[in-house]
């Protein structure tokens, strides 16, 4: 165990997320046949040793407790500390506030959950980025630089500037300037991973709470980059951020790249998930597939091209499923013909139906759909 302490916004979704969230948050939306995005980053910080982890939810938490549980698949389920629910009890009470506004207006809502941690330094990381992060190294770069803050940095925008934060840096190499909703990226943008200490991380809580300001970026980043010391650490690793079905379809298809997985899944810092015992997939004798990534427990005795297929999924014969991201429980009847599509848990496509989206607006199917 090391001393930092994590804190994961769990409570957040996208509309442009759609069908995705109708029944869940972004944080618990599958991803890669068989995890969830939280799964990411749990596993992040528990390669980096760390061991106390606070998880902020609001409201449709549902689907996130049932694959998180105890934290026991992450090794975070601990008589003292470990995976911690952290629900909007005290923050309900307010009148007219149905929602979190924003990080710090999230962070003031746990505020004597914050006062508890044990750690001298905390981490702040979002639920919708998928990475292997070194948050290790990252931690050690925030000690010898004497930074009040440490941000994960990319050169390489994701392209949703309209609410992305983006740096420029100053000769010193700290953050100088911060921008946010840039209509064009300019600079290094945040992938909203932060490492500060705890002491500072309670003085802008209730400094933004004083001023009436809900989020992280605005209430100390933008509006202090001048006063504190903010250091970025730059990430040249594969990531995903999930902020829409097109991101969602988008980046669930590169995975099917092998210097994709091999990024993202290295076994020097593995993923983990919540366990399923699953026998093996079969294949039917008059079964094609290609380029894809299936998951055990499936019926495969159709054609599958260029796909990502959860567990339990079962394509009929004569059904031809090409560019799709199945999940669990999904059953494409016989002789359908499907492409460009992302079917959630448990959604029946009808014998004979032909559905075909696009590769820039893919069709999203919700939980439990029969078509």
């Amino acid at each position: 165990m090391n001393n930092l302490h994590g804190i994961v916004f769990a409570y957040q979704s996208d509309v442009a997320l759609r069908e995705l969230t109708q029944h869940r948050h972004t944080s618990s939306i599958p991803f890669g046949g068989r995890y969830r995005l939280v799964d990411f980053v749990l596993s992040n910080l528990v390669n980096a040793g760390v061991s106390d982890v606070g998880l902020i939810v609001h409201t449709s938490y549902q689907s996130l407790l049932d694959h998180v549980g105890s934290g026991k698949g992450y090794d975070l389920s601990r008589k003292r500390g470990g995976l911690k629910i952290l629900p909007p009890f005290s923050y309900a009470s307010r009148p007219g506030s149905p929602e979190y506004a924003g990080h710090m207006d999230a962070l003031a809502g746990v505020c004597s959950y914050l006062e508890r941690i044990r750690q001298d330094y905390v981490v702040l990381a979002g639920s919708d980025l998928v990475a292997n992060l070194p948050l290790g190294e990252m931690l050690e770069a925030h000690l010898k630089s004497g930074a009040d803050i440490t941000a994960l940095c990319t050169c390489a925008p994701s392209g949703r500037s309209r609410d992305a934060a983006y740096f420029t840096l100053g000769e010193d190499g700290l953050v100088a300037d911060v921008a946010v909703g840039a209509k064009e990226p300019s600079g290094c943008e945040s992938l909203e991973v932060y490492i500060l200490s705890k002491k500072l991380l309670l003085e802008q809580v209730n400094d933004c709470a004083a001023r009436g300001v809900p989020t992280f970026t605005k209430g100390v980043l933008q509006a202090k980059a001048g006063e504190l010391r903010i250091a970025p650490f730059f990430f040249k690793g594969y990531f995903a951020r999930i902020q829409s079905v097109q991101d969602y379809f988008a980046r669930s298809k590169e995975l099917l790249e092998m210097d994709v997985r091999r990024d993202l899944f290295n076994p020097l810092r593995p993923v983990q998930t919540k366990d399923f015992s699953t026998p093996s997939t079969y294949y039917g004798p008059s079964s094609v597939t290609d380029a894809c990534l299936i998951a055990d427990g499936c019926i495969i005795e159709g054609t599958v091209e260029n796909c990502v297929v959860f567990r339990d999924v079962k394509v009929r014969k004569g059904a031809v499923v090409r560019d799709c991201v199945l999940m669990q429980g999904t059953e494409i009847g016989e002789n359908a013909s499907v492409s460009y599509t992302v079917a959630d848990k448990n959604v029946k496509i009808s014998a004979g139906c032909t559905l075909t989206g696009h590769e820039n607006y893919p069709i999203a199917i919700g939980k439990y759909e029969v078509v």
